[in-house]
């Protein structure tokens, strides 16, 4: 019944328990016992309405996070983005774009990462993530902290263009403050991708490669460490 519900308010400001169950066809209590479950999850939100006399009149209507759960076709459309994206024939535009996408991501989450360091940056990621779904582990090595991604994020789009990876590591160097690089990455078979702060490449390495969606270049690794093709 919830969805029923979403979609009345879709079509509609707001409503009262007595429209829902109208619309429904249902009892007043099977609807409040719905919209308790709604209100707990921040899909609808309780309007308290006072005038004339008797008791106050509550009507419900759609969150904005109430508003983001229609629609399923949100995969269709980024992949369908990014294959306009690779599109674009100067390599140094798409470059452009691709990080500016990472910026505008991480810009989402920033003020939820505040760390006064990378490592406790890292920390609060874990949670950030794993309330999307996206379990992150932080453990040390070489006495460094890194990144254990053990989902990703976007796996039809991984494996149809890995440079999304770029785009990953990018956003999280945003986020932790400090460059980091794909050291371990789960299309070449390993259990997890691996983000690795960029001072642990040694200094005597100085060229690499990087994928740039569907294009790959020379680069210093220090800079761009990623996922080569």
């Amino acid at each position: 019944m919830n969805t029923e519900i979403l979609d009345l308010l879709r079509q509609r400001e707001r409503m009262s328990v007595t429209e829902f169950a109208g619309a429904l066809q249902v009892t007043a209590t099977a609807v409040r016992q719905q919209l308790q479950k709604l209100l707990a999850e921040g899909l609808v939100d309780r309007i308290t309405l006072r005038g004339g006399r008797g008791r106050p009149h509550h009507e419900y209507r759609m969150t904005e996070k109430g508003r983001r759960t229609s629609g399923k076709n949100f995969t269709d459309l980024a992949l369908a983005l990014w294959m306009e994206l690779k599109e674009i024939p100067s390599l140094e535009i798409r470059r452009g774009l691709l990080q500016r996408l990472a910026t505008r991501m991480s810009a989402f989450y920033q003020s939820q990462v505040q760390g006064s360091d990378p490592q406790q940056r890292m920390l609060q990621m874990t949670t950030l993530f794993g309330d999307r779904n996206i379990p992150l582990q932080i453990r040390q090595e070489e006495n460094l902290p890194v990144i254990d991604a053990l989902a990703c994020p976007y796996p039809e789009l991984a494996q149809q263009d890995r440079s999304i990876c770029s785009l990953e590591r990018m956003m999280f160097s945003d986020l932790v403050g400090e460059p980091l690089r794909l050291s371990q990455c789960r299309l070449d078979g390993d259990s997890c991708c691996t983000f690795t702060p960029a001072r642990s490449v040694p200094a005597r390495s100085v060229i690499g490669e990087t994928s740039v969606i569907g294009e790959t270049i020379s680069i210093e690794p220090l800079a761009e460490a990623d996922c080569p093709d």
